[in-house]
C-alpha cells in the first residue's frame, strides 16, 4: 500500500495543554486519554497558498468538504476548512482522522461524537483564525475579534450588572474590551451547555473581577434546570483577539445557595473565531 503524501506544515497552528482544577484542589493537567484538555489554533491565511487549501481540502471528510463548498467568499471557505483541520488535530491525539470520523448533532444543534462519547469538542472561527478545543469534559468555546462596545445590545440583552460593567470602563478601548470579554464568555457557556435558544443572555450573569476572576450566577430557573453542576472558564488574548473556554466540569445538581463561584484564568497568547456548534447568532 502507497504511503500518505505528508500534509504541508501548517507554521501559525499551535497547540497548548489547558489545566484545569483537579478534585483535590490543585491544578494540573490529566493525560489526554484520561479527560485531557487542548486547545489549538491557527492562522487562516496561511491557506491563501491555493495549492495548500486543495492539499487539505483533499484530505477532509465529505461533509466538511460540503460545508468548505457551501461559502461563496474564499475567506470564508479558509475558515471552514482551518476548523475542520484543527479538528483533525484533535482527534489525532485519539488516533483518530476528521475523515473517518462521525460528527452528529443534538436537538440543538450541539455536536457531538456519537462513537466516541468520551471525547467532547468545540470549534470557533471568524477573522483569519480558526479555534478548537478537545476535553474529557462538555465543553465550549467562543473567540471574537475586539469590536466597538454596543452599549444598546448590552443594556438590552445582557444583565444590568454586566452592562454597567461594560459601561463603567472609563476608556473607550477598555469598554471595547470588557464588551468583548462578556460576550464571548456568555457564548462559552451556552456552547458547553448546547441549550441552543432556550436560554436567554440574560439568564445567567457573568462576573469578571479585578483580579480576572470569573463568577458565573444561575438568575433564572431554566438557567438553574438546563446547567447544573460546576463550570470552569479559561480566558485568552491572541492579538486583537479575545477568546473564552468554558468546561462543564461536574453536571451534578446545584444547590440553590446564591452565585457558585468559578475559576477563571486570562492569558495572553500569541498567535490564534465565526462558531461553529452552539451560537445565538448562526450556525457554521
Amino acid at each position: 500500500m502507497k504511503p500518505e503524501k505528508p500534509l504541508p506544515v501548517l507554521n501559525s497552528l499551535h497547540r497548548i495543554v489547558v489545566s484545569l482544577p483537579c478534585a483535590g484542589g490543585t491544578d494540573s493537567a490529566v493525560a489526554c486519554k484520561k479527560g485531557g484538555v487542548f486547545l489549538y489554533w491557527m492562522d487562516t491565511g496561511e491557506l491563501e497558498d491555493e495549492a495548500i487549501f486543495f492539499e487539505y481540502y483533499k484530505a477532509m471528510s465529505r461533509e466538511r468538504q460540503r460545508k468548505v463548498d457551501s461559502f461563496l467568499l474564499r475567506k470564508d471557505q479558509r475558515l471552514s476548512l482551518g476548523a475542520g483541520i484543527l479538528m483533525d488535530q484533535g482527534l489525532s491525539a485519539w488516533g483518530l482522522r476528521e475523515r473517518e470520523t462521525k460528527v452528529s448533532y443534538r436537538e440543538k444543534g450541539k455536536p457531538y461524537l456519537p462513537h466516541y462519547p468520551q471525547i467532547h469538542f468545540n470549534l470557533s472561527h471568524s477573522g483569519s483564525r480558526a479555534l478548537a478545543v478537545f476535553a474529557g469534559v462538555e465543553n465550549g468555546c467562543d473567540i471574537e475579534q475586539v469590536q466597538k462596545a454596543d452599549l444598546d445590545l448590552a443594556e438590552r440583552f445582557f444583565t444590568p450588572g454586566e452592562y454597567e460593567f461594560i459601561a463603567g470602563q472609563q476608556e473607550s478601548t477598555r469598554r471595547d474590551e470588557a464588551f468583548t470579554r462578556l460576550w464571548t464568555l456568555k457564548e462559552s457557556f451556552l456552547k458547553a451547555v448546547g441549550a441552543g435558544l432556550a436560554l436567554s443572555l440574560d439568564a445567567f450573569e457573568i462576573t469578571i473581577s479585578s483580579e480576572g476572576k470569573i463568577v458565573l450566577c444561575r438568575r433564572s430557573k431554566e438557567a438553574q434546570v438546563l446547567a447544573p453542576g460546576e463550570f470552569v472558564f479559561r480566558e485568552y488574548q491572541l492579538e486583537g483577539y479575545c477568546a473564552a473556554v468554558c468546561f462543564w466540569k461536574e453536571m451534578g445538581r446545584t444547590e440553590n445557595r446564591g452565585c457558585p463561584d468559578v475559576s477563571g484564568n486570562k492569558r495572553k497568547v500569541e498567535g490564534m473565531a465565526e462558531n461553529e456548534g452552539i451560537d445565538h447568532r448562526r450556525n457554521s
